[in-house]
């Protein structure tokens, strides 16, 4: 309606003016018969074009799909497969929360954790796994006519035989290259590194590109002897720091916001902030050369257990060596590749070409009735 009536006012004026010209003017009748044929013909093609117009919006309200070849905004391509089968999970979704317009509700985890950590007792000796020792490429000689990546030069021979449990050497981040090239990133502050190198129990977390605000652990619910005893570090970039401060989240002389020992990270590796955040994520083993334990806490979460409780009842108690929560939502990586989809995380085309080469590597998809298959494959994501 409003594209009809712009049309309308911008020919309101040129109709007036041939009234006028009608009646003072007889003898002008050929020119304004002229004027009158344009003014069809005008009349004509806009109205062809307001045609087009509402036919798009009719189109939008009727759930029409068009499939539009190329890419949209941001370089992220869609095709008509994908939409239908967001449609058809998002319908799946609403028919599970029924009539509720509201974001769906999760209670948290009633988890049987001990009542203090003054009598927990570390075991040391029931680990029934294969052991064996690791040893990281720390410098690439060739650059491959590249600048050095991060991740270095890794063949998909080398990332084969590093899926096997036994002594050797592999890529595992902060490959620097040849001498000359320039820093591969995630650079870090040497007292921040020698800090680091003293920690063996550690709880870390991340915030770059300021996409978060800080949210400090709970102090009352942490023990003095985890305070004194763990590390909570929480990396951040410097465009975060300056939010931070900004906000009064200022460090103190020892670099503490709270729990939280603030460790900046400069020249950050990759564009993308979600893949940064990845870092200290996959590789605090990298991270905390020294440490026995670390506990990652998503930026979105705030830490109110004792992280000795965590995992007195997650690894010693349970006896294991690695814990990992399930999502509250989805379960398997078939409904996150939708979702990552939907949200427009990352070009779609990309996210289809992982997604074939972790099935090649033999993922499959999780089926909760199979006994023989207890872990959601998207444990892993």
């Amino acid at each position: 309606m409003m594209a009809f009536l712009r049309h309308t006012a911008e020919l309101l004026p040129e109709r007036n003016d041939n009234v006028a010209i009608e009646v003072t003017s007889l003898n002008r009748s050929e020119h304004r018969n002229r004027r009158g044929r344009k003014f069809g013909r005008i009349t004509r093609e806009k109205w062809l074009i307001l045609a087009a117009v509402l036919f798009l919006i009719y189109s939008a309200v009727l759930g029409i799909k068009i499939l539009f070849l190329g890419k949209m905004d941001g370089g992220i391509s869609t095709s008509l497969a994908v939409q239908e089968e967001i449609k058809r999970v998002d319908e799946l979704d609403v028919k599970k929360q029924g009539n509720h317009k509201h974001r769906k509700k999760y209670p948290s985890c009633e988890v049987a954790f001990s009542e203090s950590v003054d009598h927990l007792v570390e075991l040391k000796n029931f680990m029934n796994f294969t052991q064996f020792s690791l040893d990281y490429v720390e410098r690439e000689e060739k650059s491959f006519g590249e600048i050095p990546r991060f991740g270095g030069q890794q063949t998909l021979e080398e990332r084969e035989k590093s899926f096997y449990a036994r002594n050797q050497k592999l890529h595992c981040g902060f490959v620097k290259g040849p001498e000359g090239f320039p820093s591969i990133g995630f650079d870090l502050d040497a007292n921040d590194k020698i800090y680091m190198n003293t920690c063996k129990v550690v709880v870390s977390s991340c915030i770059f590109g300021n996409s978060d605000f800080l949210r400090r652990p709970t102090s009352k619910r942490i023990s003095e002897y985890a305070k004194k005893n763990v590390c909570f570090v929480m990396f951040v970039d410097e465009q975060t720091l300056s939010k931070l401060s900004q906000e009064g989240n200022i460090p103190d002389d020892g670099g503490y916001i709270g729990l939280w020992k603030i460790v900046v990270v400069r020249n950050l590796p990759y564009k993308d902030m979600r893949r940064t955040g990845k870092v200290p994520k996959f590789l605090s083993h990298r991270l905390f050369p020294s440490s026995m334990y670390s506990i990652w806490l998503d930026s979105k979460m705030r830490l109110q257990t004792d992280p000795l409780l965590i995992l007195e009842y997650f690894l010693w108690r349970m006896r294991s060596e690695y814990a990992i929560s399930n999502h509250y939502d989805r379960h398997c990586v078939w409904e996150e590749v939708l979702q990552n989809k939907r949200l427009n995380k990352y070009n779609h085309s990309a996210i289809d070409e992982q997604f074939k080469f972790y099935q090649s590597d033999g993922l499959m998809k999780f089926d909760p009735s199979d006994p023989n298959n207890p872990i959601p494959s998207c444990a892993c994501t």
